[in-house]
């Protein structure tokens, strides 16, 4: 499998790199370009066959947002992510427009964000907790509203050695580490797991870490 084509667009030049040099460390990730305006950006966007973008709002130039207008009307198909400390309503609502496929407030855990950055390059969309809370507030949109009830009945749904195991699955703990961890038998660990997968009707731990993270069912800071 290829990896995963990320544009990083950040106009911190030191959080850039150091953004930058942890995604260049994992494996599947390839950070092949970097801009620190929006005009740059769309250039970019233009020269590089991309996976996806991974997009500050706070930009000099034409800015986050019409930045990412702009790389939509001409890759339809390419999905950008937006990372910022910014969580306003009508900030939520112009990305929206704009065709944001996802939004991550800076501060998320590493692990939570590799996730987002693969969730999304796969074609999913992938909303920060709290932007969704605003979505809901600002659309009440019936079906954010039904997916946050249906998160709430399947964290009810999974005991708590099972949200325990949860977590550890979305840090990218394999069986015999969880087990070790846990002080349990590794034949318990995927007695756990598979309940968890049926439970969340995923196929793998992989779609399970998302919807984990996407819906909340785990506390991020746990990934850190």
């Amino acid at each position: 499998m290829s990896a995963v084509q990320i544009l990083l667009v950040e106009d911190d030049e030191l959080f850039r790199l150091g953004l930058s040099m942890r995604l260049q460390k994992e494996t599947g990730l390839d950070v092949v370009a970097e801009a620190e305006d929006g005009d740059t950006a769309v250039e970019l966007a233009n020269r590089h066959p991309l996976d996806i973008v991974l997009l500050d709002v706070g930009l000099p130039g034409i800015g986050g947002i019409e930045a990412c207008r702009k790389i939509k009307q001409q890759h339809p198909e390419l999905p950008v992510l937006v990372l910022t400390s910014h969580s306003q309503k009508p900030l939520i609502a112009r990305l929206i427009e704009a065709g944001a496929h996802g939004y991550c407030l800076k501060g998320i855990a590493a692990q939570a964000l590799i996730l987002a950055i693969r969730s999304v390059a796969a074609g999913a969309s992938w909303w920060d907790k709290a932007a969704t809370t605003e979505i809901r507030a600002a659309f009440a949109d019936n079906d954010l509203v039904a997916a946050s009830q249906s998160a709430h009945t399947i964290e009810n749904q999974l005991t708590k050695r099972e949200q325990e195991i949860l977590a550890l699955v979305a840090a990218g703990k394999n069986n015999q580490e969880i087990a070790q961890m846990l002080y349990i038998a590794p034949g318990t660990v995927r007695v756990h797991v598979h309940a968890i997968l049926q439970k969340l009707e995923v196929r793998d731990r992989t779609q399970a870490a998302i919807l984990a993270l996407q819906k909340g069912l785990i506390d991020t800071k746990l990934l850190a």
